[in-house]
């Protein structure tokens, strides 16, 4: 009988196990996570953390909304790199609180991607046990190829191992490009909902294409413009923080909390460009006068912010009109009429990435 890697990965069999001879399994190189050549990007404070991968610090746990902590469980922006020759890899993990939600794919909400080089490869998902046990080849040849994974957009994860041919090399990632992260801060749309797999939200696209690190600090729901979470930004040295958190508040909440969290990261950052993020197409404004108000009512707000810190000196703050981004041609790209299917992600990374590209000078 053939045996597969996943057959070993599951039953846990060594060469040792099988013994001596012609039918003897050949031993993999196995590597527990954390190790220090896979490297861990997206999650800032994991150096503190460690092992857990989440999105905020545990030391700053009692700052935080209830809800803002608990979505900060799941790692999305969350990856794992390094460079390795080997042909073929396997991965061992856990995820025990997977779920399925009515509008967004398994594998978004609750997977693994890897990626070589720019290159999909293929996804991992829990079983019914909420295991992760996966295989995967990575070329034909033994050459030093870039891996990345990318973690789950809503659900958190433990890593417990990736294996390898035995005698593979296994070396820390090539740095970035841009080394200092793009941060992110929003709301579910931001968090990644409703990609149909991790790799595919815009942050990652836009990480692809520009070879520039990011942090995804979206909270689904929950993008209300909390101080505390741009007090934790201003932990971090990014290279641009993009806001776009329009999504969750009423144009009135969003109005009243938009100049305290810039206030707070200019106090660190004063000239960091901030991309301002207006609210993009939602289906139901075509019929919804109400939605349809709120929406002109938050861009209103955006564009005035925008032009009354830029007549006050702050060149480094650029409104993003949303419009450009995603607009009623291109609909298609909504899932439930306001979350971004992979399609919609696509469209908001093409009217994105001209605006980073002036940002961080490419």
């Amino acid at each position: 009988m053939k045996l597969t890697l996943f057959s070993l990965l599951l039953f846990g069999l060594t060469g040792q196990l099988w013994g001596e001879g012609t039918n003897a399994v050949p031993e993999r190189l196995r590597l527990g996570f954390p190790e220090a050549r896979l490297a861990v990007h997206g999650l800032p404070w994991f150096g503190e953390d460690q092992p857990q991968l989440r999105r905020l610090p545990a030391r700053l746990q009692a700052r935080f909304r209830a809800p803002v902590w608990d979505l900060a469980q799941a790692p999305s922006g969350g990856r794992i790199r390094f460079r390795t020759d080997a042909t073929t890899m396997g991965l061992v993990a856990k995820n025990p609180g997977f779920s399925n939600m009515h509008h967004m794919a398994s594998v978004g909400e609750n997977g693994i991607d890897v990626y070589r080089g720019a290159d999909y490869v293929g996804s991992a998902w829990p079983d019914a046990k909420g295991q992760i046990l996966q295989e995967w080849r990575l070329g034909t040849e033994k050459r030093l190829r870039d891996i990345t994974l990318y973690l789950p957009l809503y659900k958190a994860v433990t890593m417990i191992e990736l294996n390898f041919d035995a005698g593979a090399r296994i070396e820390p990632p090539k740095p970035y490009a841009v080394t200092k992260p793009v941060v992110y801060y929003g709301s579910s749309i931001t968090q990644g909902g409703c990609a149909s797999n991790p790799g595919g939200a815009y942050q990652a696209i836009l990480e692809r294409r520009l070879d520039a690190d990011f942090v995804n600090l979206g909270f689904s729901g929950n993008g209300l413009g909390d101080p505390a979470v741009a007090e934790a930004i201003a932990e971090l040295d990014p290279s641009c923080v993009v806001l776009d958190f329009w999504a969750n508040p009423s144009a009135k909440q969003f109005g009243e909390a938009l100049p305290g969290f810039v206030e707070i990261l200019r106090r660190k950052f004063p000239r960091v460009p901030i991309l301002l993020i207006s609210p993009f197409y939602f289906s139901g404004e075509e019929a919804d006068a109400e939605l349809a108000r709120g929406q002109q009512e938050k861009r209103r707000i955006a564009r005035a912010f925008v032009r009354e810190r830029r007549r006050a000196g702050d060149r480094h703050v650029v409104l993003v009109d949303g419009l450009r981004l995603l607009d009623k041609p291109q609909a298609s790209g909504l899932v439930d009429g306001v979350h971004c299917n992979s399609l919609g992600f696509y469209f908001i990374a093409q009217g994105l990435e001209p605006y980073l590209h002036r940002a961080l000078r490419k």
